[in-house]
C-alpha cells in the first residue's frame, strides 16, 4: 500500500479546467440542507468501478462505457440527480443489478468536462445513502426504484466522540506529512473542514481502503462506528509508515556511503528480518530439509548436527559464518552412500572398447577380466589400475570407455604439478581459504561414490616443503586402506573402495616405489604404422572433419598418402602428432569449402600435401655406412622408441677414452665396461695387446642436445668399438638392443615392443636382441614383425659374428 489516500484526493478541490470555479468544502449549514432535501424514488443508476461515493464528498469521475456516458447525458439534460452504486467486481464491463452493491449515494452532477483525449470527465457530489428496491430498467442504462437511507448524526457533547474525531484529524495529518507521495495541500483541507459528519465521509472516501472496506463504511449507518473504523484503518497505516520508515534509517544508520551494495544487502536483510524470516533461518532449514534425503552413517550424521548447531549459534557478522555455511554445504553435497548401479555386460562392454580403441588387446583383456570378477563376486573391492606408456596413446581416453561400459559417472583429476599435499587430503578448515583436498572435490563433481578415477600424469607429481603428494596418495590408493579415507577439511573418514581409480603415467620410473607397488601396472604400447592408419580412419578424420564443420564428401585421403604422413611428418608412439596433421589437411579443405572454390577436390594429392604440410620432417632412417665404427642401436624414450647411431674413432695417443653426445652415467659405464671386455678379448680378434697404449678412442652417440642414459647400449658400443678396431664393417640394416656384463653376456632389457616399432619406421631388417627377450617379442602380434628377422643372443661373440662383416 504505497498511500493512506488515493490519487483523487485534491481532485475534487478544483475542476482542471483553468477557468472552474473553486468548489468550497462542505459546511454544517449545507450538510443540514443535503440531508433535508428531497429526491427522486427513481433514479438512474451508475456503477463505478473501484471507487465508492460518500454524502457531501465531491469526486471526478471519468466516463467511458456507453451505459454511463448515456445515462450522464440524459441526467445533465435535466435534474442532474443520479444513484453512484460501487461494483462488485470492477473488472465487469456491462455490470447487472446483482453485479452491484445495495447501497449507494445519491449525487448531483456538478460539472461535465471534456478532457484533451476525447473522453469525458464528470464532477460530482454525494448528497445522501440510499438502498436500491427493485431494478425498473436495464437498457439504455440501469434505473432502479430507491430507498433513503437515515443518514447518521453526530452524537452531540459526547466526548469520546469529539476525541475520536480529533485523533482521526491527528493520524489523516500525521500520514500526509510523512508520506512523500501526497501534497502538503491536503493538510489545508483536513484542517478546514468544520462538520465531523463530513470529515469522517471525506476520509473514508480519500483513504486508500479496498471497495469492499469502503463499502462496509458507507452501509454503516452509526457514525461512531464508522469513525471507529477509519481511526482502526489510518492506525494500521500509520504504524505500516512508521516501520518502512524505520527500516530505511535502521539500513541508513548501518551502511557506509562509498559501499552501495552493502547498503542494498542490509537493506534485504532488514526487510527480512520484519517479515519474520533471516538469511540464516532459512539456510538452516533449508539444510534440515537436504540432511533428511541423505543417506549417511550415524557417525557422519552425529557430526552433521553438532556443526549445525554449532552454525546456529554463530552471528552472520563473524568471519567464521561464511566457512561454517561452506563446510556444511560440503558434508550435504558429497554423495555419502550414493551409488550408481554398474551395467555388468562384459559383450556390451568389449563392443565400447573396440568402438573408441583400435588394438591394445593386452589393455582390454585385463579390463574385460576385471568387470567379469565384479559381475561374478559383486562387491569386489576396485583394483588400483595404472596405464603408463608413451604420451598419446590413449591412456586417459581408455578411462572414459571404461566408465561409459559401467554406465558409471567419470572424472578426471590431472596430477601434472601437483606439490602440496593439502591438494590430496585438503586443509584445516580452520585456515583461511581452505578447501577439501581435489579427491573430494571430484566425488562432489561426480554426484556418486562408485565413479571412475582418472588420476592422469601421477609420475609428474612434485614435491615441496608443503610435504610429499606422492605419500598422501598413499592412502588413496591402497584398496585395504581406502575405505577410511580421511580428509582434512571434513574432518571424517570417507569411504573410497568403491571407487575405480586409473593412474596414467609415461615413465614409471619417477613414481614413488611404494605408490607403484600399490597400482597394477599396465602398459600402453605404441601403434605401428598399420595401427595408426586404422585409427586415423576410424576416429581422427571423422572427428576433425566435425570439428571444422564438414562432411564426409569435403575430405578424401589415399591410404599411402596417410601413410606418408605418418611416417614423413610424424615421429611418436601414439597418435597426438598424427591428429594434428589430420587437422591441418582438413582445416586447409575448411578454406576452400568456405571460399567456394571453383576447382575445389575433397581428395588429397602429394603435391597439395607438401603444399600444406611442407616438405616433410627428417625421420631417423638407417643409413647405411661404408666406415667400420658406426653401428645403429635401438632406444626407449618417453616419446616411445627411437634408433640412434653410435659413432667410434680412433687417433694417436696414450689409450684414453672420450665420450661424448650428453651420455649419462650407465652408458658412460656401458663404454668403458665395453672397452675392458674388447681388451680382455684383444687376442681373439687379431689386436695386438700394446695397440690400446698407442691410440685414443673417442665413442660420440649423435644428437648431443638430447640427454642419453639407460641401460640398452652396452652391445652397441662393444660392437661400434671392434668395428672400429678390426676394420670389420657393420651388416647393412641391422640394429641392437641390450646391455653386457665384463664376462660378455648379453643381458635383456625394457621397452621391447618400442624399439622394434621404431626399427621398423627406419626400415631396418634385422634386430639382435638377449635370448631373454624373445618372451617379449612373442607377445607382439606377428602382423606387426612382419619383414624383421630377430637374433637372440647369449654372449658378445654371437652379436660380432652376427653384426659384422
Amino acid at each position: 500500500m504505497n498511500d493512506i489516500f488515493d490519487d483523487n484526493f485534491l481532485d475534487f478541490q478544483a475542476p482542471m479546467d483553468s477557468d472552474a470555479e473553486f468548489i468550497p468544502l462542505l459546511s454544517p449549514e449545507e450538510e443540514e440542507n443535503m440531508h433535508t432535501s428531497d429526491y427522486p424514488e427513481d433514479l438512474p443508476i451508475l456503477a463505478l468501478r473501484n471507487n465508492v461515493l460518500f454524502p457531501g464528498v465531491v469526486i471526478p469521475i471519468t466516463v467511458g462505457r456507453d451505459k454511463s456516458i448515456k445515462l450522464i447525458q440524459h441526467a445533465n439534460k435535466r435534474d442532474k440527480i443520479i444513484g453512484v452504486v460501487a461494483q462488485k467486481n470492477q473488472d465487469e464491463e456491462e455490470p447487472g443489478f446483482d453485479d452491484i452493491f445495495e447501497v449507494g449515494t445519491i449525487a448531483q452532477i456538478i460539472r461535465m468536462l471534456k478532457m484533451p483525449d476525447g473522453s469525458t470527465t464528470a464532477i460530482i457530489q454525494g448528497k445522501r445513502r440510499f438502498k436500491m428496491k427493485q431494478l425498473v430498467q436495464s437498457e439504455p442504462f440501469l434505473r432502479a426504484q430507491v430507498e433513503l437511507c437515515k443518514e447518521p448524526v453526530a452524537p452531540k457533547k459526547d466526548k469520546e466522540y469529539i476525541a475520536m474525531i480529533q485523533s482521526m484529524k491527528e493520524l489523516a495529518l500525521k500520514i500526509i506529512q510523512e508520506s512523500p507521495n501526497i501534497p502538503s495541500e491536503a493538510q489545508f483541507a483536513i484542517k478546514n473542514i468544520e462538520s465531523s459528519t463530513f470529515l469522517v465521509n471525506f476520509i473514508s472516501s480519500n483513504m486508500n481502503a479496498d471497495v469492499f472496506k469502503k463499502q462496509e463504511m458507507l452501509e454503516e449507518m452509526n457514525l461512531k462506528e464508522q469513525a471507529m473504523q477509519v481511526i482502526q484503518h489510518l492506525t494500521l497505516e500509520v504504524q505500516q509508515l512508521a516501520m518502512r520508515n524505520e527500516i530505511q534509517t535502521r539500513v541508513k544508520s548501518d551502511i557506509d556511503r562509498q559501499q552501495r551494495e552493502y547498503f542494498l544487502h542490509q537493506q534485504m536483510k532488514t526487510i527480512q528480518e520484519e517479515l519474520g524470516g533471516s538469511p540464516q533461518e532459512q539456510d538452516i532449514a533449508s539444510m534440515k530439509e537436504r540432511a533428511k534425503k541423505k543417506n549417511w552413517n550415524e557417525k557422519v550424521a552425529k557430526l552433521f548436527r553438532k556443526e549445525l548447531e554449532r552454525f546456529q549459534r554463530m552471528n552472520p557478522q563473524g568471519a567464521e559464518y561464511t566457512v561454517q555455511l561452506n563446510y556444511l554445504d560440503l558434508l550435504l553435497d558429497l554423495p555419502w552412500g550414493s551409488y550408481t548401479k554398474d551395467k555388468l555386460d562384459i559383450k556390451r562392454a568389449a563392443r565400447i572398447l573396440d568402438k573408441d580403441h583400435y588394438g591394445l588387446d593386452d589393455v582390454k583383456t585385463r579390463i574385460l577380466e576385471y568387470l567379469a570378477v565384479l559381475k561374478l563376486k559383486k562387491d569386489m573391492k576396485s583394483p588400483i589400475l595404472c596405464f603408463y606408456g608413451p604420451p598419446g596413446v590413449g591412456k586417459t581416453s581408455l578411462g572414459k570407455s571404461i566408465a561409459e561400459s559401467l554406465g558409471r559417472s567419470y572424472v578426471r583429476m590431472s596430477l601434472g604439478g601437483v606439490h602440496d599435499e593439502s591438494e590430496i587430503r585438503g586443509h584445516r578448515k580452520t585456515y583461511i581459504g581452505a578447501m577439501p583436498g581435489r579427491i573430494i572435490q571430484n566425488l562432489k563433481k561426480a554426484e556418486s561414490s562408485n565413479p571412475v578415477f582418472i588420476l592422469d600424469e601421477v609420475d609428474k607429481l612434485g614435491r615441496s616443503n608443503h610435504g610429499d603428494p606422492s605419500s598422501a596418495l598413499l592412502e588413496v590408493l591402497d584398496p585395504a586402506q581406502n575405505d577410511t579415507f580421511y580428509d582434512n577439511y571434513i574432518e571424517t573418514e570417507y569411504d573410497l573402495s568403491k571407487v575405480m581409480f586409473i593412474a596414467t603415467a609415461n615413465d614409471l620410473s619417477t613414481i614413488h616405489p611404494a605408490l607403484r607397488d600399490r597400482m597394477e601396472l599396465i602398459e600402453v604400447n605404441g601403434y605401428t604404422v598399420e595401427e595408426k592408419i586404422e585409427i586415423a580412419k576410424r576416429h581422427l578424420i571423422p572427428k576433425q572433419i566435425e570439428a571444422h564443420g564438414l562432411e564426409k564428401k569435403h575430405f578424401s585421403i589415399a591410404k599411402p598418402l596417410l601413410e606418408s604422413v605418418i611416417e614423413d611428418y610424424t615421429r611418436e608412439s601414439g597418435v597426438r602428432g598424427l591428429d594434428k596433421m589430420i587437422a591441418k589437411l582438413i582445416r586447409n579443405q575448411a578454406k576452400e569449402v568456405a571460399m567456394e572454390e571453383d576447382n575445389f577436390s575433397p581428395k588429397i594429392t602429394l603435391e597439395r600435401m607438401r603444399k600444406i604440410l611442407g616438405p616433410g620432417r627428417k625421420k631417423s632412417k638407417y643409413t647405411n655406412n661404408d666406415v667400420p665404427g658406426v653401428v645403429t642401436g635401438l632406444a626407449w624414450t618417453s616419446m616411445g622408441g627411437d634408433i640412434l647411431f653410435i659413432e667410434s674413432s680412433m687417433a694417436k695417443g696414450k689409450g684414453k677414452l672420450n665420450l661424448t653426445g650428453n651420455l649419462g652415467d650407465v652408458m658412460k659405464e656401458s663404454a668403458l665396461i665395453a672397452l675392458a671386455y674388447l681388451r680382455s678379448k684383444a687376442s681373439d680378434y687379431g689386436i695386438n695387446d700394446d695397440f690400446f697404449e698407442q691410440i685414443d678412442l673417442h665413442v660420440h652417440v649423435p644428437e648431443g642436445a638430447t640427454p642419453k642414459d639407460g641401460p640398452s647400449a652396452g652391445v652397441t658400443m662393444l660392437t661400434s668399438l671392434t668395428s672400429l678396431l678390426t676394420g670389420k664393417k657393420v651388416k647393412k640394416a641391422i640394429a641392437m638392443t641390450g646391455e653386457i656384463t665384463l664376462r660378455g653376456e648379453v643381458l635383456p632389457v625394457g621397452g621391447i615392443k618400442e624399439k622394434i616399432l621404431a626399427a621398423k619406421r627406419a626400415d631396418i631388417k634385422e634386430i639382435v636382441l638377449s635370448v631373454h627377450n624373445r618372451a617379449d617379442v612373442e607377445e607382439i602380434n606377428a602382423a606387426y614383425l612382419k619383414g624383421l628377422t630377430f637374433h637372440y643372443v647369449n654372449k658378445m661373440e654371437e652379436v660380432l659374428n652376427i653384426a659384422l662383416i
